[in-house]
C-alpha cells in the first residue's frame, strides 16, 4: 500500500507511528500491573467488588442483655391473730366486760395486784402487766410532754362495786346508774385491767370536760403506745352502753392496742364482733 493510503488519509508521519505503539504497549503494561495488583491486594478487576472488612481486634463487642432474674418471692403478711387470747376468761388481757357479758364468776379478783407506782387520789392497784404499763406511761407524759398524771381509781373488787353502784342508785335511780357505772360482777374495774386517770391538779377529774385538757389529749394520742384503751368513746354510746368517759383506759396490751388503733376500730365489741351492750339482758 502506498504511504498516503493509510486509512484516514495522507501519509503517516513515522514519528506519529511510533507514538501510537509506543502509547499501546504502555496501556497493555498498565493492564497487567492491575491485575497482578488486583492478585496482590485482593482485588478483582472482574467483579470490582470492595474488599470485606475485617473485625478489627481493639473493637468493642457488643452490650451483653441481662440473664433475667427470677422475681424475688412474696413474704405473705402475717394476720393478727384474733384468737390468740380469750375474751371470756376473766384472767385474760382482753376479757370483754360489759352489760351483757358478766364476768364468771361474779365476785372474780385477780391473783397478781400490785401497788400502781403513782400520783393518786385513792391508792391504786392494778394487775402486774397493768402496773407497770401504767407508770411508764406516766413517767412518759411528764417527760415527753411535762405533765402530771394521777390515778383516780382503779381496781375495785366485787364488794367494793355494789358499795358505789349502790351509793349511785340511790342518788339518782338505776336508770341514770347504769350509764355511768357498771354493776358489781359487770365491771372494768373488777379485772384490775382497768384505771381512771386524771390531771394532778384534779382539773375535770372525772368529767367530759378532761377530754379537752392537755392531760386528756396527750392521753387520747399515746395511751396506744403503753397498751391502753379509750375504753368509752363519745361516739361509741350505743355500742359500750356507757357515756363518754375520756378518764377511763383499760389495759389491752400493746399488740391490741396498735392493732387496734391501726386498723381504726376504737371498741373491744366491734373489734371482736361482739353484739353492742346498751343495756342489761
Amino acid at each position: 500500500m502506498p504511504k498516503n493510503d493509510w486509512p484516514g488519509g495522507g501519509a503517516r508521519s513515522p514519528r506519529r507511528t511510533v507514538f501510537r505503539v509506543a502509547a499501546a504497549m504502555v496501556c497493555v503494561a498498565l493492564a497487567a500491573a492491575s491485575v497482578v495488583l488486583g492478585v496482590v491486594t485482593g482485588t478483582s478487576r472482574e467483579t470490582d467488588a470492595a474488599p470485606t472488612a475485617q473485625p478489627s481486634a481493639t473493637a468493642s463487642a457488643p452490650p451483653t442483655r441481662p440473664v433475667p432474674t427470677a422475681a424475688p418471692t412474696a413474704v405473705p403478711v402475717a394476720s393478727f391473730d384474733r384468737a390468740a387470747l380469750s375474751i371470756d376468761d376473766p384472767a385474760s388481757l382482753w376479757v370483754v366486760v360489759n352489760k351483757q357479758r358478766s364476768l364468771r364468776p361474779a365476785d372474780y379478783s385477780p391473783s397478781d395486784l400490785v401497788t400502781v407506782p403513782v400520783a393518786h387520789t385513792w391508792q391504786p392497784q392494778l394487775r402486774q402487766e397493768a402496773s407497770a404499763a401504767a407508770a411508764a406511761m406516766f413517767a412518759a407524759a411528764r417527760e415527753e410532754a411535762g405533765l402530771s398524771l394521777a390515778s383516780n381509781s382503779a381496781y375495785r373488787g366485787f364488794a367494793a362495786q355494789a358499795r358505789v353502784y349502790s351509793a349511785l342508785v340511790n342518788a339518782e335511780g338505776v336508770a341514770s346508774a347504769d350509764q355511768s357505772i357498771a354493776r358489781p360482777g359487770n365491771s372494768e374495774h373488777q379485772t384490775g385491767l382497768a384505771i381512771d386517770v386524771g390531771a394532778e391538779s384534779g382539773r375535770c377529774s372525772l368529767n367530759p370536760c378532761f377530754a379537752d385538757t392537755p392531760e386528756g389529749l396527750w392521753l387520747t394520742q399515746n395511751s396506744v403506745r403503753f397498751g391502753f384503751l379509750l375504753r368509752y368513746p363519745a361516739d361509741k354510746v350505743a355500742v359500750t352502753g356507757y357515756e363518754f368517759e375520756p378518764w377511763h383506759f383499760r389495759y389491752i396490751g400493746t399488740d391490741l392496742a396498735v392493732e387496734m388503733r391501726s386498723g381504726g376500730v376504737s371498741t373491744l365489741e366491734e373489734f371482736f364482733g361482739l353484739p353492742p351492750a346498751p343495756g342489761y339482758p
